[in-house]
């Protein structure tokens, strides 16, 4: 055990007390509370994921006792749901809570007998006042035997831990701590270093051994390409180490970036395993997924927008610039694994294309734009609901595609000379290295500097049309490449009937339940609304398993009797699939491939 001279006047101990019931117990010791009164807070968010979460609601027991050995109970007060204020003229105290945790995705906290998740955000209180002085955090060992072989995965600073990771870490403040997720339990690990940089991959929830090597390689590859784009002389990672946490489940995706680390969450049959099949393009997805959050370690956690300096996790943090932290990262998720030779040009057009033709069939697009929907993403974005298609847009989506529209835009006024990766560089170098964030105006400046004033005029109509206005980004023109060739899409029967007819759907127990309606579809003509279960169309029943059998059956102008049921009644309309103004579609394919093909 490590002094308690040694240990910051902050200190965290978590226990996975009760696996059964999914029970984390945490102890906070602050030795010197303030004495006019100490605020403890619980946050209300984890950055990266922007939505009010209330983690304080998990909290199912809270109790402060002097720090002395007598071990005086002191009485809290409960100033709101997520803060608590310690009494005047106290000494040091402990704060000991139980905190529930079964929440399997990447922001919170898990724990069961077979694996224990947690990010501090979850578990650990904020002592108000006291955020920016170094924490420690002691990780204590289950108990009961079934835990004998887990170990500890975290890029927290270790001080004293035994041979399985357990044991004192230290953070430098709270903001530190909380960015260091923690896994336990057992792993199969995969380790490789890019530019001299030590990775790993720490995989859980896969029944057969990983393919390792494959997965070493191609993860290899994958970061290098990024160290290099943004420090193409120095070829440095701008940490030591670097973590990949992967819970592998039946069925979930996600990730949340951290400063040397991500949480990920996976299907289990996104993993290359030893004498198991593997789908090439869910393995991609995986990739791609990695890719995605890799990029993170430069552009959110280093390179910030100033709305973010600090975090106030009791509050929601607005910015108009998440077309830039996710829209950007998102275009370059996927370039890296062209780069990095992970896919092939077709595929990497394939995956571009795919993204355009899903924006243009948003009809939210023409709604809300980029800064827009950067700005309500904690109202919007987040909580998405069945209006969702109608009234907002991705700025994930949009924002890949003001990218590369950026991109091609830089090639053309330079002669390709220069690109939009130089303009990551220099935003790295300006606000990365400096850790300067960036505010909502700042790339007026950088670009200015990049490019001179003779593109101010065209960044001013970029930023005024596509991302302060709704119109759609114009890449079918802006793509003069000799390499790839842009085409309308030729699409089929099929296509045009289920735009025309604008469902949402999924399978509930056998029937086809309406998820959204689109604007200008023959379905809200008709009245159909999200809920509703489909029972037949022109009498014939339908399932999820059906409905393309069904439709293809189908002829514009044609009239269809559509029967279904809301709230156990039953109804039945008359629709019209006309003709109408169907979303642009585009395919982007390589020239090579096109002249091979005629």
């Amino acid at each position: 055990m490590m002094n308690k001279t040694d240990l910051p006047a902050i200190q965290y101990t978590v226990w996975p007390a009760d696996p059964h019931g999914h029970r984390f117990q945490v102890k906070l010791h602050i030795a010197h509370p303030d004495p006019q009164g100490q605020i403890l807070q619980m946050p209300a968010w984890i950055p990266g994921s922007y939505l009010i979460r209330d983690f304080s609601k998990h909290i199912e027991t809270i109790e402060a006792f002097s720090a002395e050995s007598t071990k005086k109970k002191i009485t809290l007060e409960r100033i709101d749901n997520n803060q608590w204020l310690l009494p005047t003229a106290v000494g040091a105290v402990d704060i000991l809570t139980t905190v529930y945790a079964f929440d399997n995705s990447v922001r919170a906290a898990y724990l069961d007998t077979e694996r224990a998740f947690f990010n501090a955000t979850s578990l650990c209180l904020t002592v108000k006042g006291q955020e920016n002085i170094p924490c420690s955090l002691a990780i204590v060992s289950p108990e009961g035997g079934f835990a004998d072989h887990w170990t500890v995965q975290t890029t927290l600073r270790s001080a004293k831990t035994d041979g399985r990771g357990f044991g004192f870490y230290l953070a430098q403040n709270y903001d530190d701590l909380i960015d260091h997720p923690v896994a336990m339990g057992e792993f199969q690990m995969v380790h490789w270093k890019s530019n001299n940089t030590s990775h790993s991959m720490a995989i859980q929830g896969c029944i057969h051994p990983i393919d390792a090597v494959r997965l070493a390689s191609d993860l290899q590859a994958i970061c290098s390409c990024t160290i290099n784009l943004f420090e193409p002389k120095i070829k440095k990672a701008p940490f030591t180490n670097y973590l990949f946490l992967v819970n592998a489940v039946l069925n979930a995706y996600g990730g949340l970036e951290h400063r040397n680390s991500t949480a990920l969450l996976c299907r289990r049959d996104q993993i290359p395993q030893k004498n198991i099949p593997l789908d090439e393009a869910s393995y991609r997805e995986f990739l791609g997924l990695c890719s995605h959050e890799y990029f993170h370690a430069w552009l959110v956690k280093r390179i910030q927008p100033k709305a973010f300096q600090p975090y106030a996790l009791g509050d929601r943090n607005h910015t108009r610039l998440l077309w830039l932290f996710e829209g950007f990262t998102s275009y370059y998720d996927d370039l890296q694994l062209f780069r990095s030779k992970r896919i092939d040009l077709s595929t990497y057009l394939k995956l571009v294309s795919d993204n355009l033709n899903s924006v243009l069939r948003g009809p939210g697009r023409l709604k809300q734009s980029l800064a827009d929907s950067s700005f309500d993403a904690w109202t919007k974005y987040y909580q998405a609901d069945e209006n969702t298609p109608n009234a907002v847009v991705s700025y994930y989506g949009k924002g890949a595609l003001l990218a590369l529209g950026l991109d091609l835009q830089i090639r053309a006024f330079s002669k390709n000379k220069k690109s939009l990766d130089n303009l990551m560089r220099l935003i790295w170098q300006r606000h990365g290295v400096t850790l300067d964030g960036i505010s909502e105006d700042s790339l007026d400046e950088l670009i200015n500097e990049l490019l001179g004033s003779n593109f101010r005029k065209i960044w001013s109509d970029i930023k005024s049309r596509y991302i302060f206005g709704v119109e759609d980004i114009p890449i079918q023109t802006w793509i003069t490449s000799k390499l790839v060739l842009v085409k309308p899409k030729t699409q089929t029967k099929l296509e045009k009937i289920k735009l025309q007819l604008g469902i949402r759907h999924t399978d509930v127990n056998g029937w086809l339940k309406v998820t959204h309606v689109l604007d200008g579809g023959a379905a809200q003509a008709a009245g159909l609304a999200a809920g509703d279960l489909v029972a037949s169309i022109n009498g014939q029943r339908i399932t999820n398993a059906r409905w393309d059998k069904v439709l293809q059956g189908l002829s514009e102008n044609e009239s269809i009797s559509i029967s279904f049921y809301r709230d156990d009644l039953e109804h039945e309309r008359i629709l019209v699939l006309e003709p109408t103004q169907l979303p642009a579609q585009y395919e982007l394919i390589s020239a090579t491939t096109s002249s091979k093909q005629n």
